[in-house]
């Protein structure tokens, strides 16, 4: 059984300091997938790491703030580091040793919002009513923390909706016909929108099989209980 929401792991700068690192918080997410989605144009690979050097440097707005411009980021990063943050910042993965292409690998990783209906996400987890306004959630949740939210929610809701519905001798779950909207999002963002339910094979498929996630890392997981 799952004790956290996601893996917190670990960097270090080029003068030794370690650096505790999480998946991005929404905030900073959103401006680098922005960045991310340029590697699409790059012709080369140095223009495809050049682009995620960017990416990188988005992300030490929360990893190392002091970390403030590419001078700053050469410095303190070498490249293999430079790819373990973009991995541990939003699963996108990098093998220095392959043939393949940079932008092959960056872009095969999946990361997008495509698939992923995030405004009806957040406005379900801004109704617990923690946060003041939109900006202060995504400042507050990653993609894992957000998921996690609304699944809590969405657990609970039912729960209170089965024992209002037995009060009235009503079997919810018989009448529900087994359908698990939460599962059926799930399954069209595993497959990029190519299988429409958690039944789908479509669902369980390649990478996003193998990571269990959306396409960008931020460990959107899910177990199958016998």
């Amino acid at each position: 059984m799952a004790t956290s929401v996601y893996e917190k792991k670990k960097f270090s700068l080029i003068d030794g300091t370690v650096i505790d690192a999480a998946p991005l918080k929404i905030k900073y997410l959103r401006e680098f997938l922005t960045k991310f989605e340029t590697i699409k144009s790059a012709k080369t690979d140095d223009e495809s790491i050049s682009v995620l050097v960017l990416c990188a440097l988005i992300a030490m707005k929360q990893y190392a703030p002091y970390i403030k411009t590419i001078d700053d980021l050469e410095d303190n990063l070498d490249l293999p580091t430079i790819y373990e943050v973009i991995d541990i910042a939003a699963g996108i993965k990098i093998n220095q040793k392959s043939e393949e292409p940079v932008k092959s690998q960056a872009v095969d990783s999946g990361s997008s919002w495509e698939t992923l209906d995030l405004a009806k996400l957040e406005a379900e987890a801004f109704l617990i009513g923690i946060w003041k306004d939109y900006e202060e959630l995504e400042q507050s949740l990653s993609m894992p923390e957000l998921t996690a939210t609304i699944k809590a929610k969405r657990d609970l809701d039912y729960s209170d909706k089965k024992f209002a519905a037995a009060m009235q001798g009503v079997d919810l779950d018989k009448n529900s016909g087994n359908s698990n909207e939460w599962e059926d999002m799930k399954a069209r963002v595993f497959s990029k929108g190519a299988a429409e339910n958690g039944n789908d094979i479509l669902a369980l498929q390649g990478k996003n099989a193998e990571r269990a996630g959306f396409g960008i890392g931020m460990g959107l997981t899910y177990e199958v209980i016998e």
